[in-house]
């Protein structure tokens, strides 16, 4: 009797939605070097599953293990953490009110 094994989960943020039903995830972990004992950020680009097509670039999402969906899926969007601002499409800064007169 095999109990069913414990998923892994990853969080990351969205920087690619252009396929339907998949987003590219960057996630990011720290390291340690072995000889200088300094921490390294280490990024890795996956890609997941969107059921819904709800995540936008800039999204925080966790992510967790499934089955293989297709050639290079293995991951399924668990929820959305945060919705973040895409690059490109900041808020325009505010208007001086004096600048108006």
């Amino acid at each position: 009797m095999n109990p069913r094994r414990v998923r892994k989960e990853r969080q990351g943020v969205v920087i690619g939605n252009r396929m339907q039903k998949t987003v590219v995830v960057s996630v990011e972990r720290m390291v340690m070097h072995p000889r200088y004992k300094k921490y390294l950020k280490r990024r890795k680009k996956v890609k997941a599953h969107d059921e819904k097509n709800d995540c936008q670039v800039g999204d925080r999402v966790l992510i967790v293990e499934c089955r293989p969906l297709s050639r290079e899926k293995r991951w399924r969007v668990s929820r959305i953490l945060e919705r973040g601002v895409a690059i490109g499409e900041e808020e325009p800064p505010p208007q001086d009110p004096l600048a108006v007169l």
